[in-house]
């Protein structure tokens, strides 16, 4: 992958945004914390390989799934009532989309991509 792009999005209540699977759900108290733990589920096998494990057949599931970024990089800061998560990575949206789904679920909203 060479295509770094910028993602700009807002998470509305990260205080309880939470995925539908806890083992897999963010448990963080704030904006850092959720842009460590982002940005891990970005450079990591690790995330994908627990949900992975989850499925009813772990060896059919498609290894590209589980594709990483070790130069993926996440900041979040927050602004008025909501958190604003800023990530820079080669990943394609299908795949942080389905990181963001497991930690938070659908609690939050891409606002602007840019190429990086």
């Amino acid at each position: 992958m060479t295509n770094r792009s910028h993602y700009y999005l807002q998470v509305k209540d990260l205080l309880h945004a939470r995925g539908a699977q806890s083992a897999l759900s963010y448990d963080g108290a704030g904006p850092n914390d959720f842009a460590a733990a982002l940005q891990e589920a970005l450079r990591s096998p690790l995330l994908f390989q627990r949900w992975r494990a989850m499925q009813p057949d772990p060896d059919e599931v498609d290894e590209r799934l589980g594709v990483t970024d070790q130069r993926a990089s996440v900041s979040a800061k927050p602004v008025d009532l909501h958190t604003e998560v800023e990530v820079i990575t080669d990943l394609p949206m299908g795949i942080l989309r389905q990181r963001l789904n497991w930690l938070i679920g659908a609690g939050w909203q891409l606002h602007d991509v840019r190429p990086g």
